[in-house]
């Protein structure tokens, strides 16, 4: 087996410097680097270890996040779907009652498998291979991992497969004409229940993220103020945002942004400046979107299997139209933005408020890359797009249970614009 610390390098072809490159690790399927040229300046959008290696000893940084994103409460739970039952148990990691990101050692720590050829998939169609081999301007990798029945306590083997595509840039619209297109990064995740027995069925919750950590202006080293993300603006269009107990499990309940925080308004996010009315010591808050109109192409999150067939295409959308963005975080000084869409319910945003100051910080982030020169707290932006929090618990809540029947296939997606203004707009 190669080495899961090795970067694979997505870049954009035809261009000694490309205006967007991302480097993976099979570990964890973990954005180390992404990396952006703009104006002459290099700049990395993601903090992490210098090191790919220090990944090892470094949690949630950047990584895939499964069975399941956040908290569910430690112990046995039944699950129902489609009249098939079955049992799963939560285990322990973040405290005695509370089970975070999978367990223990959850999908972020597995090593996934590069395949050698797009087409090795199993859970992405012929149509829709042809559709990414065409991109000839695009680069793409596929990575896979199965885990067990019993996994971190999870019930059923689970096949899963990640796609990650590198877009180039594409002419904006002349209503956009300050902001130049660097290019686009997508994941789209699939995932199936194996290697059952004859005639038998299960269900298992899966709620599956990145969770990658953004500083539009940590590469140019220009003191605290760069090194955090306070000064960067924030837009969701999100309706609501999940009521938590005290040991951050959601209770099942939505309360209005516009209430949240005692009505402060410190979660309505419309290109609100992230230090305003900063809450405590910052967010770790999940958005439930608003109901989206005029959508240019939806993709759903469950594929049946009498409808998974070679001629089926869910990704050629996903690689070809942009959707509004639901999110969009920026900076004045960098100039630099992310614009995000996905099918998925919501979203966590976190700003890293319990950053390990002893831990490590890339050197074009201004630190040497080694133990004990950590990023400080709100030094980064974490989003992290996935279903509601434990909704297998609370369906009626969202509309949604996060279960995954075997006759079905899992599909979820995020694309993340990235654009830069341009530079007479920043002077």
């Amino acid at each position: 087996m190669s080495d899961p610390y090795t970067p694979i390098l997505l870049s954009l072809p035809g261009s000694l410097t490309p205006t967007l490159a991302v480097e993976i690790l099979p570990h964890g399927v973990t954005i180390h680097r992404v990396i952006v040229q703009v104006n002459g300046k290099t700049h990395d959008i993601v903090i992490g270890p210098e090191d790919p290696k220090d990944h090892s000893a470094v949690k949630y940084t950047n990584t895939i996040i499964g069975r399941y994103a956040n908290r569910v409460p430690v112990g046995m739970h039944v699950v129902e779907k489609n009249g098939i039952i079955s049992s799963f148990e939560a285990l322990t990691n973040e405290s005695p009652k509370v089970s975070l990101h999978g367990g223990p050692e959850g999908f972020d720590f597995g090593v996934w498998k590069k395949l050698a050829q797009l087409d090795d998939a199993t859970l992405f169609t012929e149509t829709e291979i042809r559709s990414i081999a065409a991109r000839t301007d695009a680069s793409a990798a596929i990575f896979s991992l199965t885990s067990p029945d019993g996994d971190q306590g999870y019930s059923g083997t689970l096949h899963l497969e990640t796609l990650v595509v590198l877009l180039p840039p594409v002419k904006l619209e002349p209503s956009t004409a300050s902001q130049h297109d660097l290019g686009s990064i997508v994941i789209v995740y699939r995932a199936k229940l194996v290697d059952l027995p004859q005639g038998q069925k299960k269900v298992t919750p899966i709620n599956l993220t990145q969770h990658w950590g953004f500083n539009l202006d940590a590469s140019l080293q220009e003191g605290e103020e760069t090194l955090n993300v306070l000064n960067h603006h924030l837009s969701i269009n999100a309706s609501h945002i999940a009521e938590l107990q005290p040991n951050f499990l959601p209770s099942g309940h939505y309360i209005p942004v516009a209430a949240a925080d005692d009505s402060s308004g410190a979660h309505i996010h419309d290109n609100k400046r992230i230090g305003n009315l900063f809450p405590g010591i910052g967010y770790d808050d999940y958005y439930l979107l608003s109901p989206r109109s005029g959508l240019k192409f939806a993709s759903p999150h469950r594929i049946p299997l009498t409808k998974f067939s070679d001629t089926l295409d869910l990704v050629s959308d996903i690689l070809t139209t942009r959707n509004d963005p639901v999110l969009k975080l920026s900076s004045n000084r960098s100039g630099l933005a992310v614009e995000f869409d996905s099918n998925q319910a919501g979203l966590m945003f976190y700003t890293n408020n319990h950053a390990d100051t002893k831990g490590y910080r890339k050197k074009i982030h201004g630190g040497t890359g080694l133990q004990g020169d950590g990023y400080i707290p709100q030094s980064a932006a974490f989003i992290e797009f996935h279903e509601p929090l434990s909704a297998f618990l609370y369906p009626t809540s969202t509309g949604t249970d996060t279960l995954l029947a075997s006759d079905e296939i899992y599909n979820n997606y995020v694309r993340v614009d990235i654009i830069v203004a341009a530079r007479e707009t920043r002077e």
